[in-house]
């Protein structure tokens, strides 16, 4: 029974495993391009820091990536975090976006603050750096309340 288990469960994962270390999703490797986004919200050198040191390796157009991302599965599961993480607020992709569009995208990092979604938990297991003191929460909402009072007034 012990040899079956091994030769019909245990040689096919490894093989499985090796197997897909070949396949790899296309890195998140373009360009930065932070300097619209924090000249037009402002963002003082506080907030430079802590949206740089929690936010920008899934929210931007460049991710630095750990060694343990070359691993599969991993780098399927890493890759596809960032996807939707761009999907939903692209700091490189500011300068592009409407008025109201920056409006709602700093209503839902307040809205993820406030109910402690981001960064996620799993990216903070081996990104103890990008945890957010009660201070740097408070920080970062503060500043975006701010930022979009002037969207706000610009709507109307």
């Amino acid at each position: 029974m012990r040899k079956q288990f091994f030769k019909y469960i245990i040689i096919p994962l490894v093989f499985l495993f090796v197997a897909i270390q070949f396949f790899h999703p296309d890195k998140n490797n373009g360009e930065l391009k932070l300097a619209p986004f924090f000249a037009d919200t402002n963002a003082s050198p506080e907030v430079v820091t802590i949206i740089k040191k929690a936010c920008i390796d899934c929210h931007s157009n460049k991710t630095n990536y750990p060694w343990y991302s070359n691993i599969a599965p991993l780098s399927f599961k890493i890759s596809a975090h960032i996807i939707e993480a761009k999907e939903e607020l692209n700091f490189s992709e500011w300068k592009s976006y409407s008025v109201k569009k920056k409006d709602h995208k700093l209503e839902e990092i307040i809205e993820v603050l406030d109910e402690k979604e981001m960064p996620l938990q799993s990216y903070l297991l081996m990104h103890n750096e990008a945890r957010l003191s009660k201070e740097q929460v408070e920080i970062l909402k503060k500043w975006a309340i701010t930022k979009r009072k002037n969207y706000q007034q610009r709507l109307k």
